[in-house]
């Protein structure tokens, strides 16, 4: 193979419809928009527009609200946790740690704090030190000879 023979795979790089340029090109003249109005026009931002009636999203009344602080945890899911204790990605001897979860790729961010909920099977005796978990999830943990240590607050 020589340098001036290669080149992208078939597929892997999609010419780009040029548009307004021509008859023979297949969306000439008007560019594939119709003819006049608001659509065909540059700068168009229609959105929720309703033709000067008040529309849908005003009309609806607003309902609830969206704490600005709320707490985001990261959930890792006990399936999850067997998994990686079984590839040798965490070790069960240690007290595991949300730092040590975000290190051995259990999840990308801690965020608030990291929540164990109870989706998969755990046979592993693992101790964990989280900001939370729910309550089967300790049941199973505690079921299957671990321990779970949580603050004061997320203990349900």
């Amino acid at each position: 193979m020589k340098l001036n023979e290669l080149r992208d795979n078939d597929g892997a790089n999609k010419k780009q419809k040029r548009v307004a340029r021509g008859p023979g090109s297949g969306k000439g003249k008007t560019a594939g928009r119709g003819i006049k109005g608001q659509k065909s026009r540059s700068g168009v931002a229609i959105g929720g527009y309703e033709g000067g009636q008040m529309p849908l999203y005003r009309r609806l009344p607003k309902r609830g609200f969206t704490k600005p602080n709320r707490k985001e945890y990261a959930v890792v899911n006990l399936g999850l946790i067997e998994k990686f204790v079984a590839a040798g990605k965490l070790d069960i001897k240690l007290d595991l740690t949300e730092d040590m979860l975000v290190a051995a790729g259990l999840t990308n961010h801690k965020r608030d704090g990291i929540r164990i909920l109870n989706k998969g099977e755990i046979k592993s005796a693992v101790k964990l030190v989280v900001s939370g978990a729910s309550a089967a999830a300790v049941e199973a943990i505690k079921a299957a000879g671990g321990s779970i240590t949580l603050p004061a607050s997320a203990a349900e």
